[in-house]
């Protein structure tokens, strides 16, 4: 069984999509090398992670921010677990500023934590990128987008295209010149040549959308 390493050979991936895609290879040599994301390096804890995308949703970072920390205050732990989220009851929840329907999400999160339905980092690292996704959609508020941005920036898988993603599908349009951005299905085809690196295609998708007249602007998507 292959066991999947968290992140890529970045240089391997940049000479790939140059050689694959001469638009996007244009866009390439005018932002320059990207560097592989922080996240890759850091410690991962996927229920954590899981439980801090529900609290981030539709928020700003600093009222998000605020909101954990106030949760991480009511339990008395930086780790939100099913253990520590069962602390707190739903109307200590509220006080702290969360909504009715994500702690519902913390709810079903915690829940399937306790029932071993949820992969481990152990078990992720032997799973395809695919196996995850179907295996944490299921939980409530948690969608596809939320697996993908774990499984590029925390993750490293190397291979993933958020086909759905607004600012993926404008720096698509912008390498190719087009009028209207791609449909999602498009999207995808049009992504083949980038495989088995459309991970960095991504990360380069989401510079050219942001893309001003300063070649070294930046974005930030990664899960810290």
């Amino acid at each position: 069984m292959p066991r999947y390493a968290r992140g890529f050979d970045i240089e391997q991936a940049l000479e790939h999509l140059q050689r694959k895609d001469r638009r996007l290879a244009t866009w390439i040599r005018r932002l320059g090398p990207l560097p592989a994301p922080e996240g890759w390096r850091r410690s991962f804890d996927p229920v954590d992670a899981l439980a801090r995308a529900i609290l981030f949703q539709q928020l700003s970072g600093k009222a998000a921010s605020t909101i954990v920390g106030r949760v991480e205050a009511a339990i008395g732990s930086k780790r939100l677990h099913a253990d520590t989220l069962g602390l707190i009851d739903d109307t200590a929840l509220r006080a702290c500023g969360v909504s009715g329907n994500k702690a519902l999400a913390l709810r079903d999160l915690a829940r399937r934590e306790a029932g071993g339905e949820l992969p481990s980092l152990r078990q992720m690292s032997v799973m395809g990128h695919e196996d995850i996704i179907n295996a944490l959609v299921p939980v409530r508020g948690i969608g596809r987008w939320t697996v993908e941005m774990m499984l590029m920036f925390r993750l490293g898988r190397p291979d993933i295209l958020p086909i759905d993603d607004l600012g993926i599908r404008k720096g698509a349009q912008r390498v190719d010149g087009a009028e209207v951005m791609l449909t999602p299905k498009a999207l995808a085809e049009r992504g083949e040549r980038w495989g088995p690196y459309r991970t960095y295609a991504s990360l380069y998708l989401w510079r050219i959308a942001d893309f001003s007249t300063d070649p070294k602007l930046k974005t930030n998507r990664s899960q810290d």
